[in-house]
């Protein structure tokens, strides 16, 4: 199995967990004399074994990521540590860009008169979008990067 089809059943088991436990919220407790919509405690036993499945999965995911390189030499699992920075910073960057031009501010009055508190910043809006662009570019480029490798890569067996 490849890397990227371990990390779609990966994402379908965590999809699968959370229907599940949505379903034992909705059966674990009832009206005395009605049935229940599901066996909760069957539910519970489902839940359990797609957990330990999910389990398999993360630790030869996570073995593989650390062992396979990437075209650069670093390991699949430092890209990913720096594709999450990356998009973090992105979302700072963004945050702070809207925060200093007032975007989603709704409400807030400009001044009207000379008496009023004036509204300023001390952040350079344009230079923070050129920045957050950087980090997307980055983190588009680095992404596809990955998943390239995602789809040549054996998953390691345990």
């Amino acid at each position: 199995m490849k890397l990227a089809e371990a990390l779609l059943l990966r994402a379908d088991r965590n999809r699968t967990f959370e229907q599940l436990r949505a379903r034992i919220a909705a059966s674990a407790r009832y009206q005395e004399g009605e049935q229940p919509p599901e066996n909760a405690n069957d539910l519970i036993a489902a839940c359990s074994a797609v957990l330990d499945e999910l389990e398999r999965l993360v630790r030869q995911i996570n073995q593989t990521n650390a062992g396979t390189l990437m075209p650069d030499g670093r390991t699949v699992t430092d890209a990913l540590a720096e594709r999450d920075v990356l998009r973090l910073r992105y979302s700072l960057l963004t945050s702070a860009a809207d925060a200093a031009s007032g975007s989603g501010q709704r409400g807030i009055m400009m001044r009207a008169t000379r008496s009023e508190l004036k509204v300023v910043t001390d952040l350079d809006i344009s230079d923070l979008r050129q920045r957050a662009a950087e980090a997307a570019r980055r983190t588009r480029e680095l992404d596809a990067q990955i998943q390239q490798v995602n789809w040549t890569t054996e998953l390691v067996e345990p």
